[in-house]
């Protein structure tokens, strides 16, 4: 494994962030393809003994299934400070108001229950899910910089928004004294590279690591179109990500590269992504062992100018998508 800073950080992590929303027992509001307690473990376990240190879950995955599930892995599996740990707030958690969102109230309640969960004191990286048009931003910037100057959370980061959000936030943490994003947690994959165009050089620009949530595009770059999961049978949420028809010559390109390689195609489509300066680590997310085999050895695999530009001409503008 190899290992690099998030953004302009002092925080090494591993070039792979394992995703933790598959892990969450169904019966606690998981989805069907979520994997219950005995076998996440297994997979964590193999994902530290390959030497994954970052893990990214979030409150609202199988309603706080999956920050339990890590939390007792961690303390049962390693060193607590040995893990570079990450969650997120944003999401609704109970009924009712305030029980959602990134007001004061709500941040400062998520944050005691996600750690009540995780089993822990504090998280290493603590994101806002999404943006919250609902609250004024000041007092969600100013309610997470209490949290990292209350030893709760270490570092702060953000996830799918507008670049010109995301820029508004990060100019008035500076203008203020508070404690800036170092993270970006966006929806970038060989399908969709709309990120390209503006959220990305502002990334860059600022020193923020990137960290792409779907890298594989929910599996549609792994399989044959005509292929489903029992996932991808059930997920209404990546039909609206993703068009078949505009996707299937990248999907083709992506089977053409690994085939001339001999290469799955799950390690060409991470290792394209692993190959942006800006990127620090796409989240993967796995089920199957074979899932954290690709991942891990995507990192050695190193893709020429031909692939990457084989790969990427096909692609045309997609509508955003995944900011709410």
């Amino acid at each position: 494994m190899e290992y690099a800073r998030l953004g302009a950080t002092g925080l090494e992590v591993s070039r792979i962030c394992l995703g933790m929303m598959s892990f969450g027992e169904p019966s606690r509001g998981g989805q069907p393809w979520s994997l219950p307690e005995e076998e996440s473990r297994r997979l964590i376990e193999k994902a530290l003994a390959c030497g994954i240190n970052f893990l990214d879950t979030a409150n609202v995955y199988s309603a706080g299934s999956s920050e339990e599930i890590t939390g007792r892995a961690i303390r049962d599996l390693t060193n607590r400070d040995d893990i570079v740990l990450a969650t997120k707030v944003h999401g609704r958690m109970h009924p009712g108001p305030n029980g959602a969102g990134l007001s004061r109230k709500a941040i400062l309640r998520e944050l005691d229950e996600s750690l009540r969960r995780l089993g822990t004191d504090y998280v290493d990286l603590y994101q806002i899910h999404r943006w919250d048009p609902h609250t004024p931003v000041e007092e969600t910037l100013e309610a997470l910089d209490s949290c990292v100057r209350s030893g709760k959370v270490r570092y702060l980061g953000a996830s799918s928004m507008w670049a010109w959000q995301f820029g508004k936030a990060l100019h008035l943490a500076g203008e203020r004294g508070w404690h800036r994003f170092v993270s970006m947690q966006d929806h970038y994959n060989l399908l969709n590279r709309e990120e390209e165009r503006e959220m990305h050089p502002l990334c860059a620009d600022q020193g923020i690591g990137v960290i792409p949530w779907s890298p594989l595009a929910r599996g549609r770059l792994t399989r044959d179109q005509e292929e489903t999961t029992s996932r991808s049978s059930v997920d209404e949420f990546a039909r609206r990500l993703y068009d078949e028809r505009s996707d299937r010559t990248i999907v083709e390109r992506v089977a053409e590269v690994a085939q001339d390689r001999g290469t799955p195609r799950a390690q060409v489509a991470l290792a394209w992504l692993l190959a942006k300066p800006v990127v620090t680590a796409p989240i993967v997310g796995v089920t199957k062992e074979e899932h954290l085999d690709d991942a891990v050895a995507a990192v050695d695999v190193q893709l020429t100018d031909e692939e990457i530009a084989r790969l990427e001409e096909p692609y045309t503008p997609r509508a955003v998508a995944g900011f709410s």
